[in-house]
């Protein structure tokens, strides 16, 4: 097994050094054959810009050692393309990076159907109504939705997907650490309470212009398929469609009007046979349900009133006619021994710390579970949103009994 300060060496070698990592490791076969390298051995790797085989000679390892020690003061995990938990979709990639940084839990994405919900950024209310809504009956319908980080499109697909109880991942153009847009600190925390976010950039590095297109190779490789829903010719929505047709992945896209110039795009791909029109999340769902039978399932889409409430967050339980009691529901049972990846590890503190004490307030809770107040809010949230977590009065009961296997110790 490779040392990580090795890989995490490799992956910072030249600009957008991850682009020819897997060049590099075929040739040398592990980051230790390219590091004792000399420079003739270098010259003969193929295919290689100058300013990587440059990078490739300077053997000093102070930077990847201080990109691990920052690691690990913020609490970012680092995965190699060796790891078992590197998505297998992105290690078959010409371009696969040899190293992604990570902040949540990043869910086994080989047995997920994830799929790509892309956009412009300086949306229209029509793209930013289009996007929350596919993210949240997405969700609903079992898909794990994957986007960016930007304001416009791809923070509408993850609030939607948030707001229909869903996983979520996020691959950045910046390092972890770095949140960009400024005013997305509570997105980054919900995605990362609810999934992860990724990037192949080490902590501190900022959001330059040139990540972006590399970073959407990304997005596309963790993903069966990418849904653009708004987009100009050159935007990189588009460059994350071109990388998708390149990498054998399906296209999806949402039309427009004809004279709508952020449908030229989505248009364009319909109108040339790349992409499939859909006008619902079913319409991508249903390419993938027979390959994730246990994960993929219709429902009923929500009436626009009700979607429109749950995307802003206001949505209520329908009232109950005078005279009329609901049946008290089955309890369900959530099996953590059967299904590990049900819950984040927040959501599942929290269950436990309820299903222990009863109800509780929020600040009883972040008493009770050593969890920041902000990620208990979060968490709370999804789990009210699933319906798995009730509140009255500003205190919280749990709806459904948690099961572990205690051979294990509980996570969290």
């Amino acid at each position: 097994m490779s040392s990580l300060r090795h890989w995490v060496w490799l992956s910072t070698r030249g600009p957008a050094p991850g682009m020819y990592a897997a060049r590099i490791l075929h040739h040398f076969g592990t980051p230790e054959g390219a590091y004792f390298a000399g420079r003739e051995e270098l010259q003969a790797c193929p295919g290689l810009p100058e300013k990587v085989r440059q990078a490739l000679e300077d053997k000093d390892l102070s930077q990847a050692d201080q990109i691990l020690a920052q690691c690990e003061a913020l609490g970012i995990w680092v995965l190699t393309c060796q790891d078992a938990a590197y998505p297998q979709r992105l290690g078959q990639l010409d371009s696969a990076p040899c190293v992604l940084y990570g902040r949540g839990r990043l869910p086994q994405m080989d047995q997920e159907a994830a799929v790509a919900l892309v956009g412009a950024r300086q949306a229209s209310p029509y793209g930013i109504m289009a996007a929350g809504r596919l993210g949240l009956d997405l969700a609903r319908q079992g898909a794990l939705v994957v986007s960016g980080m930007a304001q416009g499109v791809d923070a509408a697909a993850l609030r939607g997907a948030l707001r229909g109880g869903g996983r979520v991942v996020s691959v950045l153009g910046s390092g972890i650490d770095v949140i960009y847009p400024a005013g997305h600190g509570d997105l980054y925390e919900d995605v990362a309470a609810a999934g992860a976010l990724l990037s192949e950039y080490p902590p501190g590095t900022p959001p330059t212009g040139p990540h972006f297109p590399v970073r959407n190779r990304l997005i596309a490789g963790l993903s069966l398929g990418v849904l653009v829903v708004e987009g100009s010719q050159t935007s990189g929505a588009l460059i994350t469609a071109r990388w998708a047709l390149e990498q054998g992945r399906d296209v999806f896209a949402v039309p427009g009007g004809i004279d709508a110039p952020l449908s030229q795009g989505p248009n364009g791909l319909i109108r040339r046979g790349e992409a499939k029109l859909i006008q619902d999340a079913w319409d991508v769902v249903e390419e993938y349900a027979a390959l994730y039978p246990d994960k993929l399932h219709p429902k009923t889409p929500l009436a626009p009133g009700a979607a429109r409430a749950r995307l802003e967050g206001r949505e209520s339980p329908p009232p109950v006619p005078p005279q009329q009691k609901e049946p008290a529901p089955a309890r369900l049972v959530v099996d953590l021994g059967k299904d590990p990846e049900a819950l984040t590890d927040d959501q599942a503190a929290l269950l436990r710390a309820l299903q222990a004490r009863g109800e509780q307030s929020a600040d009883d809770l972040v008493e009770a579970t050593g969890i920041p107040a902000r990620r208990v809010l979060s968490a709370l949230t999804l789990l009210q949103v699933r319906q798995w977590v009730a509140e009255a009065g500003r205190r919280f009961t749990t709806l459904v009994e948690l099961k572990e296997d205690r051979t294990h110790p509980p996570r969290g």
